[in-house]
């Protein structure tokens, strides 16, 4: 009897992967027809689904139920919609799954925001660098421009302590050299992380075992989305960017990307979008899966501190 009910459960979940595979790559050429999408060169929608069915099948709520149950079809279809737009990876671990109530999001890791910005047009890198106390380092405003310029920084090995982060810096690289620019001191940094729920309650090791990489990332965010909120790149591609980055579902933030993207690797997930199949519930962030979420992060931190920052 139980084979018989695991078996009945297999055919389930493979017409649902059929179903929703083949809607979103429906939707993909479609849109790559009307040469409103472009996907990235070497990329293929169809093995990133694969990917991504995978990691669903094994993404489950608060409640331990599996995001595939819980979560409508429409929120399902979207994220991954939004995962192929941006020409996402989850085997690159550049993007992940979360869920609220019974809404997917799809987030994306930092590794995923520098992935999407390099296939901004004329984009060829996107690099960061903490400043510390002692590190010489000078910008300028160019009139020219109108843009910030890094003038000078000269880093120094024996500068570098954590508790001593005076500043971070990311700069976007076109073919020619520097074309933007994002400088933030510690007092920004910490503004910024103060939006999680996890620093605010203190419970946070990440900010403050591995305080250069969250700096870091959270100055690559802000660069990124504001370069790519800048750009001339097709609406779709910037909707997706956006969708899939810092959501605001309630007047508080207790979502707080700058922690998230330092994941790697996720095992608990949360929230939502739109493709027209279906209109989802309301619903409501649940303060304790987000904790979840930002503790699991710590530990992957860990991980990424020994195997070194991913520039």
């Amino acid at each position: 009897m139980t084979n018989s009910i695991q078996s009945t459960d297999n055919k389930a979940l493979t017409t649902q992967e059929k179903n929703v595979t083949e809607e979103v790559l429906s939707r993909v050429n479609d849109l790559s027809k009307k040469g409103e999408l472009i996907v990235p060169h070497g990329y293929s929608a169809a093995n990133a689904l694969k990917s991504a069915w995978l990691l669903l099948q094994e993404t489950v709520d608060r409640n331990q139920k599996g995001a595939l149950q819980v979560c409508s079809k429409s929120t399902i279809a979207n994220s991954l919609l939004d995962m192929v737009i941006q020409g996402l990876s989850p085997a690159k671990k550049q993007c992940y799954f979360v869920v609220y109530g019974n809404k997917l999001q799809l987030m994306r890791s930092y590794m995923g925001t520098v992935a999407v910005t390099k296939r901004l047009k004329g984009i060829k890198d996107v690099k960061a660098y903490c400043i510390y106390e002692g590190d010489e380092f000078e910008q300028e405003y160019d009139l020219n421009t109108a843009t910030l310029k890094i003038t000078k920084f000269n880093p120094k090995f024996e500068n570098i302590d954590i508790t001593k982060i005076k500043g971070a810096f990311a700069v976007i690289l076109g073919e020619n050299g520097p074309i933007y620019t994002e400088v933030m001191n510690i007092n920004q940094i910490k503004k910024a992380w103060g939006q999680g729920v996890a620093y605010k309650s203190g419970k946070s090791t990440a900010h403050n075992n591995f305080a250069e990489e969250m700096a870091k990332k959270s100055v690559i965010n802000r660069a990124c989305k504001m370069f790519a909120n800048t750009s001339d790149d097709s609406d779709i591609l910037i909707e997706a960017f956006n969708n899939s980055d810092e959501k605001q579902y309630d007047e508080d933030k207790l979502i707080n990307n700058v922690e998230a993207e330092v994941e790697e690797e996720i095992k608990e997930k949360g929230n939502s979008k739109k493709i027209d199949i279906e209109a989802p519930k309301e619903n409501v962030i649940d303060v304790e899966e987000v904790q979840k979420v930002e503790e699991n992060s710590e530990a992957v931190m860990q991980q990424t501190k020994m195997e070194g920052p991913a520039f």
